[in-house]
């Protein structure tokens, strides 16, 4: 139903993948970016038709960093340090 397409190729002497297809298929169109243990989901969605009066086109950037994969939680402390705290005083 969905074609799916993988490319590999090389990017200052690593490897770099690029499949585009398996995920975020809401979107107008999406690539998964994939060098080493790093991943990059790009998705663009755009309008069918244009705007009437418009002369530029809106571009906007939306960027979110997710640690969570990392164990880093922004604002929680490890329950370990607590204890360590208690048994100190």
């Amino acid at each position: 139903m969905f074609k799916e397409f993988r490319k590999e190729l090389t990017w200052g002497g690593r490897s770099l993948v690029l499949e585009s297809g398996k995920i975020a298929r809401q979107a107008d169109g999406a690539v998964v970016a994939t060098m080493g243990e790093t991943k990059v989901l790009c998705t663009i969605v755009y309008e069918k038709s244009p705007k009437a009066g418009l002369d530029f086109f809106p571009l906007s950037v939306h960027y979110q960093e997710k640690s969570f994969a990392a164990g880093k939680i922004p604002g929680a402390f490890s329950s370990a340090r607590a204890v360590r705290r208690r048994r100190r005083c």
